[in-house]
């Protein structure tokens, strides 16, 4: 991806404005890590952990009518673990420890979600198409061949046929 490097550097940003946040990640929706801030913690392993629970909480708002995935907050006993959506195809992850404020955690976590957003998607939009990356090859016009009516043969109980 060719925003990774500009993700990585909103992910250290959030990190010096929120002082408690001990990780931060960005992946996509399928689980895979597009950048990651998080010593101490196997990101491949967070990033598939997010897409699990970013899959149950669709569930569970779809079940409820709660609209659209916003964000996940789970509170453990060492800390915070908030997930946020980052446009359609991104979500951001934040670890922080159990001091954590939530409230400036949830405004700066949002923030950078919607950054994120718009540089994933920038990098989708600058993505050349499949048609302009190779010429395409000519094929030629297809045709039908014209059909052929079915014909039956009855055989009648005498054993002649008709």
């Amino acid at each position: 991806m060719a925003a990774e490097a500009e993700v990585l550097d909103e992910l250290h940003r959030l990190r010096a404005r929120v002082p408690q946040l001990t990780g931060a990640l960005a992946a996509s929706v399928d689980g895979l890590v597009l950048a990651q801030d998080t010593p101490g913690v196997e990101p491949e392993g967070l990033a598939a952990l997010t897409a699990a629970a970013l899959g149950v909480a669709l569930r569970m708002a779809d079940a409820t009518g709660r609209g659209d995935f916003r964000e996940l907050l789970l509170h453990g006993e060492h800390g915070y673990l908030a997930t946020y959506a980052a446009g359609p195809s991104a979500v951001l992850t934040l670890l922080a420890g159990d001091r954590a404020n939530v409230g400036r955690l949830h405004l700066e976590g949002r923030r950078s979600g919607t950054r994120i957003a718009e540089l994933v998607e920038a990098a989708v939009e600058s993505r050349p198409t499949p048609a302009a990356r190779a010429p395409a090859k000519p094929t030629a016009p297809r045709t039908r061949t014209a059909r052929v009516a079915r014909t039956t043969t009855t055989t009648e109980p005498t054993g002649k046929s008709r």
